[in-house]
């Protein structure tokens, strides 16, 4: 099998996969309210920029990190891999969290910066209500079933085209526009702009999406049972490992 980064690596890969998505996320934002006054030309722009953004982070980084750029995917694939050593040690996932959370401060001031906005202007996007809180738990527990589901069924492969297109979807299908990661939750509270949201929104929001990689987690368990052998092709596993053709360990 090939060996593995060197945690300090991984954890800066994190950093600045995590910064990259969210400067997408922003800056695809500003540019489209700058473009457009039509709020769903505005949405589906957003929307467009984060797929492609989120498909090429994940394509080129994920070798080396496994392209979590999401605490709850680092929490999930701690918590499965935790007995038979296929995830993050909980030492790696102390790395990865922190790292995730300023990336994704310093993608929200980047993209202010880019489109000469304030760096840092707390957002006044209230984003407080039960159906919002319900759409994050669907769209956190979907992208945790996919992930995970396409690495039990070794078509992990997918992951940059298949995780891309969930959240396009997502950001159309959730009444909360799918953070779906508290990471970037955090980050967007730091821009008011487009993607923004107040920062007396983000712990509800994070609470939710808490609730959704417990519901994702248990709907692998009962969807695809406990992990198979790795299929005969190579695959990146959750933590960035690669594991060679039929071999396992």
């Amino acid at each position: 099998m090939t060996q593995m980064a060197p945690l300090g690596r991984r954890a800066a890969v994190e950093f600045v996969g995590t910064g990259a998505l969210v400067a997408v996320v922003v800056g695809s934002g500003i540019q489209a309210t700058k473009l457009s006054q039509d709020v769903g030309v505005q949405l589906l722009a957003n929307s467009l920029a984060t797929v492609f953004g989120l498909g090429v982070l994940i394509a080129l980084l994920g070798p080396v990190s496994g392209a979590h750029f999401n605490p709850v995917v680092t929490l999930a694939a701690w918590w499965t891999g935790r007995r038979d050593g296929e995830g993050p040690t909980l030492r790696e996932a102390a790395a990865y969290l922190p790292a995730q959370i300023l990336g994704a401060i310093g993608g929200a001031v980047l993209a202010d910066a880019m489109f000469a906005e304030p760096l840092v202007r707390w957002s006044t996007d209230a984003r407080f209500a039960p159906h919002l809180w319900l759409g994050e738990v669907v769209a956190t527990a979907g992208l945790i079933l996919l992930i995970f589901g396409l690495a039990r069924a070794g078509r992990a492969h997918f992951a940059p085209v298949a995780v891309a297109s969930y959240i396009g979807a997502a950001y159309w299908f959730t009444s909360s526009t799918s953070f779906a990661n508290p990471a970037v939750t955090v980050g967007r509270a730091f821009t008011d702009t487009f993607a923004g949201i107040a920062p007396s929104s983000v712990l509800p929001f994070v609470a939710a999406q808490l609730v959704g990689v417990v519901v994702g987690v248990a709907l692998v368990a009962v969807l695809f049972g406990r992990p198979a052998a790795a299929a005969a092709e190579d695959v990146v596993v959750p933590h960035g490992e690669h594991h060679p053709a039929a071999t396992s360990r």
